[in-house]
């Protein structure tokens, strides 16, 4: 086994692992059903040309997910990571960007729900801290439902060093709290922007709030104390491209 590969699982991670030419897919291992499946959602291309395939029950398949208590749906497959994007190379080929910064954000299911949410909408690239990133777990690939293939997620080793270089490079931070000055929805969102959100039980470190330029806050129902994470940002992500859906 390649020490730098991984197993996962699930129908959306493995087909969308093996339709991304930049992704090095070493073996699947699927039911004869699932094959069938992959061959009519792709009937134009066969994605399992120069893949090692090994056809397997779903009971044999279980020992890949009994441990993370997930669905395999037939569908196992080991791959390689990608090569790290490197943040200070992608910001100088861009322009208008938005990137996510997750600060604290550790839950392997909410980064994934999270990724899916912004390849959805068209945010830039995710930034989180790299101890924190759970880069290899089958649970997150899984709820990103295959979006980890398409957006970059940027490894840094200090959020508040990144933030404070990204706000020297003309990038707008604006912190998600409850407490903020006023709803997201009357910010322009113009330029570079930085969208930093906290983890769902302490929020922002303090000392990361201060790179904040701007707190901002989503209402809602009084009654309601917060929303996950995944779900805060999906609005926010929504709105963003919505707004530029309009100027262009």
């Amino acid at each position: 086994m390649n020490k730098s590969s991984f197993f996962i699982i699930g129908q959306h991670a493995v087909i969308e692992a093996l339709r991304n030419p930049k992704r090095k897919v070493l073996r699947v291992f699927l039911t004869e059903e699932s094959k069938k499946n992959i061959h009519r959602k792709n009937p134009n291309k066969n994605l399992l040309n120069d893949v090692k395939i090994y056809f397997k029950t779903k009971k044999e398949l279980d020992k890949y997910s009994t441990k993370e208590n997930l669905l395999h749906q037939g569908y196992v497959a080991e791959i390689e990571h990608f090569e790290k994007p490197i943040l200070k190379d992608f910001i100088k080929e861009k322009k208008d960007i938005t990137l996510v910064c997750l600060d604290s954000v550790t839950d392997p299911r909410n980064i994934g729900s999270l990724v899916r949410s912004a390849a959805s909408f068209n945010i830039d690239g995710v930034i989180l801290k790299e101890r924190n990133f759970p880069s290899d777990s089958k649970l997150m690939y899984k709820a990103a439902s295959g979006a980890m293939e398409y957006m970059p997620i940027f490894e840094v080793s200090n959020i508040n060093s990144t933030l404070k270089n990204l706000k020297d490079k003309n990038f707008w931070i604006y912190g998600f709290d409850g407490s903020g000055d006023k709803n997201f929805t009357n910010v322009k969102w113009e330029g570079n922007n930085i969208l930093l959100f906290g983890s769902e039980g302490y929020g922002m470190h303090q000392h990361t709030t201060k790179y904040a330029d701007f707190l901002v806050k989503i209402d809602i129902n009084e009654k309601i104390e917060s929303l996950n994470i995944s779900n805060s940002a999906a609005i926010v992500f929504h709105h963003l491209s919505y707004l530029k859906k309009r100027v262009d």
